[in-house]
């Protein structure tokens, strides 16, 4: 949905206060007897002296503000602490059992020591209050050895978990975590405010979290939201199981756990809260969860589950919550609801479930929050959701939902989230949307809208969230008209047919909203809006593919302190308007395909400065900014020499591209241990000597690209050990040698199992091709994890988002850039160099190949029949070279193959007969005498024609999916490997 809290965020909604409570009572009934004296400030002893000093000494580390002196009013000298707010006493012997100081918006330089003082405390709770980032006592916690609850909870303490609170074996309830709130923009995902940390400010530095969990046998609460648990690996879901047996609430969001949940948690029968939100777990959703007879809440959005899950869980009687949004690989369908359901929160959204939406649906009477943005959902939105009067949040996707809005949605009287994205929804928008009195997030994206924006949608007042991207909305559209929506926080019309102009200012500036996301992409804008001289608390700013020129105004830079995002590309910039340095620090930046001339400067974190025609050399100001995560400074005029600092790799940058400039000189080797590099484009330069060997230390390293420069080296086998590489390019430089070497130990190292792309063309190789075993070894060109992404991209730490690799390959004959390199891609050249020999018989293993490309080398011998077994295969180039002997009938059957070159070879014989055989031209088969038959005119004598029977598949919706990627550009094997990588069924073809 579009606004998510995460764990113990101030509640927004009812439910969260209804599981607080439940939780709360479900605590009480598990304290000791003596914790009843909680509940009363009669006590039958008064406070002991030596607790009411450690209570006032304790007071006085607190910051005097008027939040302390409401809190602490009663806390007065020579009076029974007993009888003070927030403490409590055991009636036998006046000791302090009960501190609750929670939710008081303290302030403390530090945790006094007095607390440990209180030895008989069983009760802490310090929760939301601001300790100024200061650390946790490293002793004292083992004192308080009858403690049962401890909340720590946003309190902004720092530092390694103490390792007294492993010692606290009467601990029910443990809680350092922090908590988070973030709004999601639909459909891309983007976090519109409350960037989530990667972790919190506690660690478990020196105390790893087997040994914090060692005792504490008697938990029944567990949240360490935000804490960081990396260095736990997968073993933190056994530690769990083993450790804490009457486990009722396990809360980890944000904990950056990995790895699936392991089958011994199965045995925690207790679990009443499962919160494992944003994490890295894979694997499926344990289907064991359905034997949790009293679980309620179940939240595992925002991590890499996958496969399909299992529909009991969906109908699972007792779960009030289910999130599993953002899973993209995980798939499911819906099943029919009972009315014993008790779900009040479900949300599917971004992840692979499909089918039809079932009219049982509205027998969830209960609902309030409803999340179906999946888009293999078709058909029509059933009318029983118009029944769910309670439903305040209603999301809906899937390009196969077709009609318009429909009216029942006017029953939905509660509604104040209403979002349709990604769908086949049409018409104009209906004048009933202008009655949603309490609306604040209205998303109609991606869809087929058209017609006029109408102007009633500006008479809801409340409206936050206005998202109207992606359709066919037209005419001019005044921002000054978004003054009527003073609570307007972000605004998205891009990607459609409006004029967007910014309308007649009044004197009432003032009554402007103050706009936090701003997209006006494609809104045919000629003049830099004057709108944003007044919004000084924008932090997104999207002006791309626009008609704007000149340069960015300087009262921008004196406006948008707060921004982080500014994309103004493919526009008519000539200046930035400020020099030398861009004032800001921008995390992303970008304003390729301008007018920008001369030197560039200061950048940030993700930065795109393409397409210009930037001079001089790359500016050193660029090591200067450590946060710089993404550069890209392609298709410019920089010149001189890579600056060794750049190729560090050490500052947590993941993509350096300087394709396409006049870069001179040899590569920097100073790449240190710690490299973070993801992706290095150097290609098209004019780079010389050999490529750095200290490379070897970029761990992380998937995309390697220095075609197109004048290197001059041996082929890359010390490389083999970066296990992660997919794309490696070579082509067109001054390469040398063979490509496995002689020696026996090189020839065992050399090896790439997880290359898609391998480029080295134009170069001067020579020697035989490698031999069988090498071939063998490109494992991700035998076999494809078909729950992988299509794309190769990654996220982007503390940005959000994600940023897609490009590369350049000769992809059938073409020059062909991929502005997203498609992991269904799988593809090697190794033409244009000296190779001799015959051609290796294992290339036919690598069934996922899409080309080859092995033309104009000094091959010998017969074409393998082997490569009949590359049934992807869409592009086959065998040309010049001295292949002899007949083609291989079994390439006939190689339905996809669009492009075939054997020219200029010896073959002889008859060119095999099959329909598909015969489009191509005799331009595929020429230079080789003793070849016959069509599509040549030489005709062949005492042949036997091959039999093979044409396929007639029957059409379908799959047939049209490929037709349509086929036209875009794509060959038919590629196309279906999407289509198969989506899941959808393919009628396999009878011979």
């Amino acid at each position: 949905m579009a606004t998510t809290m995460a764990h113990h965020g101030p509640p927004t909604v009812v439910l969260h206060l209804l599981i607080k409570i439940h939780l709360a009572l479900v605590l009480c009934s598990l304290l000791p007897t003596s914790v009843g004296a909680f509940t009363s400030n009669h006590t039958l002893v008064p406070c002991l002296a030596n607790q009411a000093s450690a209570l006032l000494r304790l007071k006085r580390s607190f910051t005097t503000t008027n939040y302390s002196i409401i809190a602490f009013r009663s806390w007065r000298a020579g009076t029974d602490c007993c009888s003070w707010v927030g403490v409590r006493c055991h009636d036998a012997d006046g000791r302090v059992t009960s501190l609750d100081l929670g939710d008081r918006r303290l302030e403390s330089r530090g945790l006094d020591p007095a607390l440990f003082d209180m030895t008989s405390l069983q009760y802490v709770n310090l929760a939301y209050n601001d300790f100024n980032m200061s650390q946790l006592p490293p002793k004292g916690f083992e004192r308080l050895t009858m403690l049962t609850y401890l909340n720590l909870s946003s309190s902004r303490f720092s530092g390694s978990v103490p390792t007294g609170i492993s010692s606290l074996t009467n601990l029910i309830s443990l809680d350092l975590s922090t908590g988070f709130e973030y709004t999601e923009l639909p459909p891309v995902g983007h976090i519109l405010w409350g960037e989530v940390p990667t972790f919190n400010s506690i660690s478990l530095a020196g105390l790893n979290f087997e040994a914090l969990m060692d005792k504490l046998n008697n938990l029944r609460e567990l949240h360490l939201g935000m804490v960081d648990l990396s260095n736990t690996g997968t073993q933190w879901c056994i530690v769990v199981a083993k450790s804490c047996p009457k486990l009722r609430v396990l809360s980890l969001p944000n904990c950056q756990l990995s790895g699936p949940i392991c089958s011994s948690l199965s045995g925690l029968h207790s679990l009443v809260v499962i919160n494992l939100q944003f994490n890295h777990l894979s694997g499926q959703v344990p289907e064991f969860f359905t034997d949790f007879s009293n679980l309620t809440v179940l939240q595992l959005n925002r991590n890499n589950f996958q496969g399909q899950i299992s529909s009991a869980i969906l109908e699972h009687k007792k779960l009030v919550t289910i999130n599993l949004h953002h899973n993209d690989r995980l798939s499911g369908f819906l099943p029919n609801f009972s009315t014993s359901s008790s779900l009040v929160n479900l949300n599917i959204g971004r992840t692979r479930f499909s089918g039809v939406i079932p009219n049982s649906i509205g027998n969830l009477v209960s609902l309030k929050k409803l999340g179906l943005g999946a888009n293999g959902f078709y058909g029509q939105i059933p009318s029983s959701i118009g029944n769910l009067k309670s439903l305040s949040e209603l999301e809906i996707s899937g390009k196969g939902i077709v009609g318009s809005i429909p009216s029942w949605i006017t029953n939905l009287t509660s509604l104040t989230t209403l979002q349709f994205y990604g769908c086949g929804l049409s018409g104009s928008l209906p004048y009933f949307l202008g009655d949603f009195k309490y609306l604040n997030n209205l998303a109609l994206c991606n869809c087929n809208f058209s017609g006029h924006i109408p102007s009633y949608i500006s008479n809801l007042t409340q409206m936050q969230i206005r998202l109207l991207s992606s359709n066919k909305f037209s005419g001019t559209v005044e921002l000054t008209t978004f003054r009527k929506l003073p609570n307007l926080i972000a605004l998205d019309l891009s990607h459609n047919n409006l004029v967007v102009i910014d309308g007649e200012f009044n004197s009432s500036l003032a009554s402007l909203p103050k706009i936090v996301h701003l997209s006006l992409s494609w809104c045919n804008i000629s003049q830099f809006p004057d709108f944003l001289r007044h919004q000084d608390e924008i932090k997104f700013i999207d002006l791309s593919y626009n008609r704007i020129g000149g340069a960015i105004p300087q009262w921008a830079w004196e406006t948008w302190t707060s921004l982080y995002y500014l994309a103004l590309a493919n526009n008519k910039f000539t200046s930035v308007g400020h020099a030398p340095f861009l004032p800001l620090p921008i995390d992303i930046l970008d304003l390729s395909n301008n007018m920008f001339e001369g030197a560039y400067q200061y950048l940030k974190a993700l930065q795109y400065a393409y397409g210009n025609n930037l001079t001089g050399k790359i500016p050193l100001s660029f090591c200067d900014v450590t946060s710089i995560q993404l550069l890209d400074l392609s298709y410019n005029n920089f010149s001189g020499p890579i600056p060794s600092c750049l190729m560090e790799g050490a500052g947590g940058m993941l993509s350096l591209n300087l394709k396409e400039n006049m870069l001179r000189g040899e590569f920097p080797d100073n790449i240190k241990e710690s490299c973070s590099f993801e992706a290095l484009d150097f290609s098209g330069n004019l780079i010389e000597e050999r490529l750095p060997r200290s490379l070897i230390s970029c761990k992380h390293l998937e995309v390697l690209d220095v075609g197109n420069n004048q290197i001059s080296d041996s082929f890359l086998c010390w490389m083999s050990t970066l296990d992660k590489l997919e794309v490696l390019v070579l082509k067109s430089n001054k390469f040398f040698g063979q490509v496995v070497p002689s020696l026996p130990e090189e020839k065992s190292a050399c090896a790439f199992p997880s290359a898609i792309i391998v480029d080295i063309s134009s170069n001067n190789f020579y020697g035989p091709l490698p031999r069988d075993r090498w071939f063998k070894k490109l494992k991700s060109m035998i076999f494809r994890d078909p729950n992988s992404s299509l794309i190769m991209d990654h996220g982007v730490p503390n940005v959000g988002g994600s940023y897609k690799y490009t590369t350049a390959i000769t992809y059938k004959g073409h020059d062909t850039t991929f502005s997203k390199i498609l992991t269904t891609l799988v593809f090697l050249d190794f033409s244009n160099n000296a190779f001799h020999g015959s051609i290796p018989k294992a290339i036919g293993e690598l069934g996922l190949l899409h080309g080859l490309n092995m033309s104009h080398n000094s091959l010998i011998g017969p074409i393998p029949p082997q490569l009949g077994h590359l049934n992807q295969l869409e592009a086959l180039d065998l040309s010049c070279n001295e292949l002899s002997g007949e083609i291989p009938q079994e390439l006939a059957p190689l339905d996809f193959l669009t492009i075939l070159n054997l020219s200029d070879n010896r073959l002889v014989g008859s060119i095999p007969v099959s329909p598909h055989f015969l489009t191509f031209s005799n331009s595929s088969f020429l230079g080789n005498d003793g070849l016959c038959g069509p599509p040549l005119s030489k005709q062949c004598i005492n042949t036997t024609t091959l039999n093979v029977v044409p396929h007639h598949p029957k059409k379908n919706s799959v047939d049209i999916i490929l037709v349509l990627l086929v036209g875009l550009g794509f060959g038919v094997g590629f196309a279906t490997s999407i289509v198969v990588a989506w899941g959808i069924p393919v009628k396999k073809r009878s011979s």
